[in-house]
């Protein structure tokens, strides 16, 4: 059987939803990359049909298909108003796991997924190795942002500013079950994920601070690792399943009520596609994922939903404790009682509002945080034009899909832009500090730890 063959028997696995598309056209008035590149392929029903071509044998070429296929944020943005609820997101990274049979991944993203990815424990100490350099590498730190640029000229980094990573990563400075054991609510295990432990570890921490004040039982198992999202958008499954079943062999060592996770990417992956996706021979790990999903809820959507946290509980914060961020003066606003409101603009995460529906539960947590007022933005859901690996490889067109969202954060002249998900904290950032801006970039679980008292 040809290569073009094989992969042709290895479509039919996605023809029932393949043949679904009725060509509406839908998906192009709300795709972000279509809208800069206007071309067919680039768009969710281009892309259905490159598959229904793979199924039945049209193409000839696998290497210029993946490189389509490819091109993609995976922000959702098709699925959520298609007429048909075809999910399309899904749809692709299945048909990348099996072009990437194929069609072989280079043996930079091999070495990546394969022997670093999938381990965490040489993962972490690369990412302490640069950690320990980036200082003789970074310069033009920018507060309000927390990012910088790169001293030295490289096609990977080009003008991109990226965040400093900390001193200490998250998981550093809580290990295990030493968080809330006295407490007596439900227990919470949290999955830390990648960009919160080695970028964001104030996320983490605001994390943490949020759950013990509202009495959870909190357990962190030692040496979590990626969602694996890297890879499986990249159609590398091997690597994903063996994260997926450390994973659950980590978590499955204590009961817990609830998978909490401040990253909205590592929410909708572990509910969604973790379940969808796993391909390993564990017929145990393959039961306990729709546990998993089941349980697993973004911080927002627990300290709302089972917490009760909202605009009418305040959880008792200070409401003098000072702010520590540099004032912004334009976006500050004077509240009841004389109280100084700092105005802040949300970011709806694709991962979280397309993909999970989760949009109220981020806002009603901004409302709770005495000193922030919120003020909409427009097209406040609209993808910000990170996806992920998409930025590291078409950085010119995840720049211009920023641009956009940093105009309309701008345009509410807030003091801080909020959002769910780190990946989206460091595309706005990027965006942001390029003027700079002076606004604050940050989560809304830090906003509401903020007035906890210590």
């Amino acid at each position: 059987m040809s290569q073009m063959n094989e992969i042709s028997a290895l479509m039919r696995e996605l023809e029932q939803e393949l043949g679904r598309c009725t060509k509406c056209g839908m998906c192009q008035s709300v795709c972000p990359l279509f809208e800069q590149t206007r071309v067919e392929t680039d768009v969710a029903r281009g892309k259905l049909t490159l598959m229904d071509g793979l199924l039945n044998g049209i193409f000839d070429d696998p290497i210029g298909t993946k490189q389509r296929l490819d091109k993609c944020l995976l922000c959702g943005s098709c699925a959520t108003h298609c007429p048909r609820d075809i999910h399309v997101p899904e749809l692709i990274i299945k048909a990348r796991g099996i072009m990437a049979g194929y069609v072989k991944l280079p043996w930079v993203k091999k070495i990546i997924f394969r022997r670093m990815l999938a381990r965490p424990d040489v993962f972490d100490k690369w990412v302490q190795r640069a950690s320990k350099l980036q200082d003789f590498f970074l310069n033009d730190r920018d507060d309000a942002t927390q990012t910088a640029s790169l001293k030295l000229v490289s096609p990977l980094i080009t003008d991109r500013r990226i965040p400093a990573m900390p001193p200490l990563p998250f998981r550093e400075r809580h290990t295990d079950l030493t968080a809330g054991l006295k407490n007596t609510g439900p227990t919470v295990a949290f999955f830390t994920g990648c960009l919160i432990d080695k970028i964001y570890p104030n996320v983490g921490r605001a994390s943490i601070k949020a759950l013990r004040h509202h009495n959870a039982q909190i357990v962190i198992p030692k040496n979590q690792g990626c969602c694996g999202i890297p890879a499986l958008a990249a159609g590398e499954t091997q690597t994903v399943s063996t994260l997926i079943e450390r994973h659950v062999d980590l978590f499955t060592k204590q009961p817990f009520d609830y998978l909490v996770t401040s990253c909205a990417t590592c929410a909708s992956t572990i509910k969604k596609l973790w379940p969808a996706i796993y391909s390993g021979p564990r017929r145990d790990t393959e039961m306990r994922l729709a546990e998993f999903s089941e349980k697993t809820m973004d911080i927002t959507q627990f300290l709302t939903g089972v917490m009760g946290v909202g605009p009418s509980n305040d959880h008792e914060k200070n409401t003098d404790a000072p702010h520590t961020d540099a004032p912004h003066t334009d976006a500050q606003n004077t509240g009841a009682g004389g109280q100084t409101q700092k105005t802040v603009a949300y970011h709806d995460p694709c991962h979280l509002a397309k993909s999970l529906g989760i949009r109220k539960e981020p806002r009603d947590l901004i409302a709770a945080c005495p000193g922030y007022e919120l003020k909409e933005m427009e097209n406040s859901d609209k993808c910000c034009g990170m996806g992920g690996s998409f930025n590291l490889s078409h950085y010119e067109l995840s720049s211009r899909i920023g641009k956009l969202k940093q105009e309309t954060i701008e345009a509410t002249n807030c003091h801080t832009v909020a959002t769910s998900c780190p990946a989206c904290m460091i595309q706005i950032s990027d965006m942001l500090s390029k003027k700079p801006t002076g606004i604050y970039v940050k989560h809304p679980v830090e906003l509401y730890a903020e007035g906890i008292d210590p």
